[in-house]
């Protein structure tokens, strides 16, 4: 099967050598590759990614439920979710995070509920989405500090 050109051999790995005729995306990451030939994790992880998206999608879905009683359960899941993400920058050391998720935590609390009019409520539901996303991006918890429970 010599006469394939540019392409690799019928049943030759993908990942062969420079004479496979492959260029592109393999060959940085082969460069960046440490001597040992495994790929090092990361020396971060975004645990508050995901709390962050799913709340953003809740807020984000309902607000059309704001003078509905099912609302309450909304609110429920904003606070538990804010608390989440709440841990999250307190591990990663993001106070900013901290402070505004700590906000947000008490504004959408359904046990001591604060007064703010409908269409107010219907604004602060799409800047606390995107607040959310943000802060999921921007805490970055250590690799050590994970396992460490005194932390």
């Amino acid at each position: 099967m010599a006469g394939r050109k540019g392409r690799p051999q019928v049943g030759s790995s993908l990942r062969s050598g420079a004479g496979s005729g492959r260029t592109g995306a393999a060959e940085p990451r082969r460069a960046s590759r440490p001597a040992g030939g495994a790929e090092q994790p990361p020396a971060f992880t975004r645990p508050a990614l995901a709390p962050g998206l799913l709340a953003a999608v809740v807020l984000l879905a309902c607000v059309a439920l704001l003078d509905d009683p099912a609302f309450v359960a909304v609110r429920w899941g904003v606070t538990v979710l804010a608390l989440i993400v709440l841990v999250f920058a307190l591990r990663g050391r993001t106070w900013w995070a901290l402070i505004v998720t700590a906000a947000i935590a008490v504004c959408w609390n359904p046990l001591v509920t604060v007064p703010i009019p409908g269409q107010v409520w219907a604004a602060l539901q799409i800047i606390a989405a995107a607040v959310f996303v943000v802060i999921g991006i921007a805490v970055k918890v250590p690799r050590s500090a994970e396992g460490d429970p005194s932390r």
